[in-house]
């Protein structure tokens, strides 16, 4: 694998390239070529491996790595390759475990180092990230990469004025870098260093004066809480996450909401004959613990990316790109019998709007069923949590609203998710359309 003549590295190469850029089945024809060539070549396998994560098959995935790996035992790049793909699947243990014997190995390779820092970010441990990155840039000081990688696990540990000089660091160097621009702002905010936020978001807006994200950004700075986040922001955010969503969600959060309120919903409807709207249905989480209705599935998600992975449920008879507020004011009055949100009002922001509409597009005795994080009863109504980046509710206002556009409230506490260890609080509504 280190040979001089390797006619095998510019078609692992493209390999790769394509399923970074989506192109999966360009990708096969190359890891194919390559395989004609050298059969027993492990690459093949571990970029097999990773593009049959990216189709959605984890299980082929680690089958096709185990094979690339026994060709190669010892292969430090190819144990760290396994690892990351433990890592997205929620299986921290094994993939820590992997990580580190990669570097134990060879920890002068630079993928092998880059995948064990990964993994780390991947699994939580910003402490270990932080080591890792240093290790690199004992090696190599001035490496941009590794510098806003610093920055950024700086960040995650509240280790604010390190992160900042490195972001400063980094904009001294190339001050139109983009990456190092934003990075800094979004630092600034969440360290609550406000004017100087305010500075660098509108430097951010005179280069780019129509991106709504920035504008977004610039009313944070300037203390504002903005009543919604952008579609923008967010479908960037889940379409990097799509194909690993489910593992980091379901297995390294404990995230469950789905299988609760799919088992409420069938206990209402026990014939599964009902029409459902899925607001934010992602991958299909509810869908899946739903199973097969007697009616239409439809879900809704900004991320085309997302969609991409619900439709491997063969479940949903409709999927549509689309924010939640233009696919409720789309809705036909009276046509679906449940609506559900879940974990997505952390991110719309203001319900004021949203919870009428729902109302508008259930028929009598129809149900709505959504979460929220929770806030403090003596704050505000609506507040974005600056840490987590996420919106929280105050519960009474919420049942307000609930209760000012015509419904039956019943409102229960819950654990929604772990968020680095700790549970994050919240409230599951569940409103009913009187008949």
């Amino acid at each position: 694998m280190n040979s001089i003549s390797d006619p095998n590295l510019p078609l692992i190469e493209a390999a790769r390239t394509l399923i970074e850029q989506g192109q999966l089945a360009q990708a096969a024809d190359a890891l194919n070529q390559a395989r004609a060539q050298f059969p027993n070549d492990p690459r093949i396998y571990m970029m097999a491996g990773v593009m049959s994560e990216k189709a959605g098959n984890v299980a082929g995935a680690f089958q096709l790595m185990q094979t690339g790996l026994s060709l190669a035992p010892n292969w430090a790049p190819g144990i760290v390759v396994l690892a990351q793909l433990q890592a997205r699947q929620g299986q921290y243990e094994e993939a820590s475990e992997n990580a580190a014997t990669a570097l134990q190995l060879d920890s002068e390779t630079r993928v092998v180092l880059d995948g064990a820092i990964d993994v780390a970010q991947l699994t939580g441990d910003f402490a270990l990230a932080v080591r890792r990155i240093r290790q690199g840039l004992a090696r190599q000081p001035t490496d941009a990469k590794w510098r806003l990688l610093l920055a950024s696990a700086l960040g995650q540990m509240e280790q604010y004025d390190e992160a900042l000089a490195l972001w400063d660091g980094l904009i001294a160097d190339s001050p139109e870098d983009r990456a190092a621009l934003e990075g800094r702002m979004h630092m600034l905010l969440i360290a609550g260093r406000l004017e100087e936020a305010a500075l660098a978001t509108a430097h951010l807006r005179a280069l780019d004066p129509t991106n709504p994200v920035y504008a977004y950004y610039e009313a944070r700075a300037q203390g504002q809480t903005p009543a919604h986040q952008p579609t923008e922001l967010n479908r960037q955010l889940f379409d990097n996450a799509a194909h690993f969503f489910d593992a980091q969600l379901v297995q390294g959060l404990n995230y469950r909401l789905p299988q609760q309120i799919a088992k409420r919903i069938i206990a209402f409807y026990p014939d599964r004959k009902l029409n459902l709207l899925d607001l934010g249905c992602g991958t299909g989480l509810l869908g899946a613990q739903l199973g097969r209705l007697q009616g239409r599935l439809a879900g809704v998600d900004l991320s085309p990316k997302m969609l991409d992975q619900a439709r491997r449920y063969n479940l949903y008879d409709t999927l549509t790109v689309a924010d939640l507020h233009d696919a409720l004011s789309e809705a036909e009055a009276t046509s679906y019998d449940v609506v559900v949100a879940l974990d997505v009002c952390i991110y719309v922001g203001d319900l004021s709007k949203v919870i009428p509409a729902v109302w508008r597009t259930l028929v009598p005795g129809g149900r709505l069923f959504f979460s929220c994080e929770s806030g403090p009863e003596d704050g505000p109504d609506l507040f974005l949590n600056r840490s987590t980046e996420r919106y929280v509710h105050k519960r009474s206002h919420v049942e307000s609203l609930c209760r000012d556009a015509g419904f039956v409230v019943e409102v229960e506490n819950t654990v929604l998710r772990t968020q680095k260890g700790q549970p994050a609080h919240g409230f599951v509504v569940m409103a009913r359309k009187p008949s």
